[in-house]
């Protein structure tokens, strides 16, 4: 799906024809689509391929009159189970001298806020403002993303002392997951920005070095983050393993009073049940009183135990 967008009376809005200075969103594109880009606008092959594939990195290339700024972006998803996760995807950013391409395989939030004028003073025709602040929303989008994870985390947390469910150990294990996924993506974004910081690749202007400088800012502080959730979330798994296994003790402890328990007058009717001579007491009363009795000190001794 290709679609227009230009600056109309000060907002973004979609167009049906191409013009200088347009934002093209390009999400999931045809196979008939791609020649386009590439026929069509004259975008290079090599660029448009890396931009969809999914394992690509984060980096900046120049080739000619055009420039790639390939930046990893956040998704959330939900699972069957109620699972949620998070994990990143590559989007390709395309600067030629007259348009911005973005170039994705999945409508993500970034280009759902910006499509809908989300985002404020975003303006396809300055073309490096308009990067900048692109990759400003998606750190943005990162710590956004990170304090989700932070809130679930800790209503799992609040669960703990009923862990025997599995929902809660696959929620905790795909945020750890997640986690290493943000970090991993977070220090490749930086490494990106920090080219782009340079001025070497894109032409920098006076007034977007302040802008420049918040991404940056805003980008180490999502790494930071990162690093602190998941240092936080691995003392989390070490404390549910450890619930887990208190739980499973005191499950098997009961089971073992209530095995003992039973075991007694099995053992009582047992010898009176078998004709063995010189029995005391030789009466149906007498070992239906001595087993409550029996079982009744055993319970009580056990349980005296169990405290101590």
């Amino acid at each position: 799906m290709i679609k227009f967008y230009t600056t109309q009376n000060g907002s973004l809005a979609e167009s049906e024809e191409l013009s200088a200075g347009c934002w093209i969103s390009v999400v999931d594109p045809t196979p008939e689509e791609v020649m386009k880009l590439i026929e069509v606008y004259g975008l290079d092959s090599g660029f448009v391929k890396s931009s969809l594939d999914e394992e690509e990195s984060s980096r900046i290339e120049r080739e000619d009159e055009q420039t790639l700024v390939i930046i990893d972006t956040p998704v959330s998803s939900t699972d069957e189970d109620n699972t949620r996760s998070f994990y990143t995807l590559p989007m390709g950013i395309i600067i030629t001298e007259d348009y911005v391409f973005t170039i994705s395989i999945k409508e993500t939030q970034l280009i759902t806020e910006a499509r809908k004028g989300m985002i404020r003073n975003l303006r396809p025709n300055f073309k490096t403002r308009f990067v900048l602040q692109l990759l400003l929303r998606i750190a943005a989008l990162f710590l956004m993303h990170l304090k989700q994870i932070d809130k679930i985390s800790s209503a799992a947390e609040q669960q703990l002392h009923d862990a025997m469910k599995n929902e809660l150990l696959m929620q905790l294990l795909a945020l750890e997951k997640s986690l290493v996924y943000f970090s991993t993506s977070l220090k490749a974004n930086e490494a990106t920005i920090e080219k782009i910081f340079r001025g070497r690749v894109i032409k920098l202007y006076d007034e977007d070095q302040d802008l420049l400088e918040d991404v940056l800012i805003e980008m180490k502080q999502a790494i930071e983050m990162s690093s602190i959730y998941t240092g936080i979330l691995s003392s989390m798994m070490d404390g549910f393993s450890s619930v887990i296994s208190n739980n499973l003790n005191l499950v098997m402890w009961r089971l073992t009073i209530m095995t003992v328990i039973l075991e007694i007058p099995n053992i009582v009717f047992a010898f009176y049940g078998i004709n063995t001579v010189d029995l005391p007491i030789p009466y149906t009363w007498f070992p239906i009183v001595l087993t409550i009795f029996l079982t009744t000190v055993t319970t009580l001794i056990l349980m005296k135990w169990k405290k101590r």
